[in-house]
């Protein structure tokens, strides 16, 4: 298991040394400014409503007995919330609209490291199937994201002293939901649904290890912009290497 959280991690090392060796600049670029422009959105929003939040939170509770501790209860779960949400919207949208160029450097990837891209669709069907199998891929990860997020911060409302685990408990959830979309972009070529999510299971310390250095470099002042590829190129050395074992 540590071998594979551990694997997770130094990949991104090869990806770096894998960018210019297979001049994959031209798929930076894009992720790059679309990670921009996002990131301005979701901060301005996130300003803006962080602490309305927590002021209606407040004036939800009818009692001035226990209001201090309330109170920040409600500063601590509005602050979690919103920057919860705020990355999981990240994440995914920078997935969504990032998908049309990752699933290419994806393939590159792969047929640079095993000389052949696995099963690529050309016809007009197959890349319809392809799509919609991201989508429910996407749907599910986004789905079971949101909802074990909600639950810790609930627990962290109900529990106010265990703020700091559930603050940890929730950033290995985004960890591995991250690492597990990073992931699914070399699974596509190879897996059916039910099989890409079996494999994840599997390897879970990958998917973690994966996404604990994808979501810092979300969090750094300026990996954000690189976080998508960087991620997809390390997700999809190490994919290939269990699929082709």
């Amino acid at each position: 298991m540590f071998k594979d959280f551990s694997a997770g991690i130094s990949a991104y090392r090869k990806a770096l040394q894998l960018i210019p060796a297979l001049g994959l600049w031209g798929y930076i670029f894009v992720p790059a400014l679309i990670s921009m422009l996002l990131a301005v959105g979701i901060i301005w929003g996130a300003i803006s409503v962080a602490d309305d939040l927590g002021s209606w939170l407040i004036s939800l509770y009818p009692l001035e007995w226990g209001k201090n501790a309330v109170q920040k209860a409600a500063n601590i779960f509005s602050g979690l919330l919103v920057i919860a949400i705020g990355l999981m919207l990240f994440k995914n949208l920078v997935i969504a609209l990032s998908s049309p160029i990752m699933s290419p450097l994806s393939e590159k990837v792969e047929k640079a490291l095993t000389g052949s891209p696995g099963r690529v669709s050309t016809s007009f069907s197959g890349v319809i199937s392809d799509l919609i199998r991201g989508i429910r891929i996407s749907i599910r990860l986004i789905i079971k994201e949101l909802f074990f997020t909600i639950l810790l911060l609930l627990l962290g409302v109900v529990v106010p002293f265990l703020s700091p685990f559930i603050a940890a408990a929730i950033f290995i959830v985004q960890c591995y939901y991250g690492g597990a979309g990073n992931i699914d972009f070399a699974l596509e070529r190879h897996f059916r649904v039910r099989e890409s999510v079996q494999f994840v299971r599997r390897h879970r310390a990958l998917a973690i290890g994966n996404g604990v250095a994808y979501i810092l470099l979300l969090f750094s002042g300026i990996g954000f912009l690189v976080a998508l590829p960087l991620g997809v190129i390390a997700a999809t050395i190490e994919t290939v290497k269990r699929i082709n074992q």
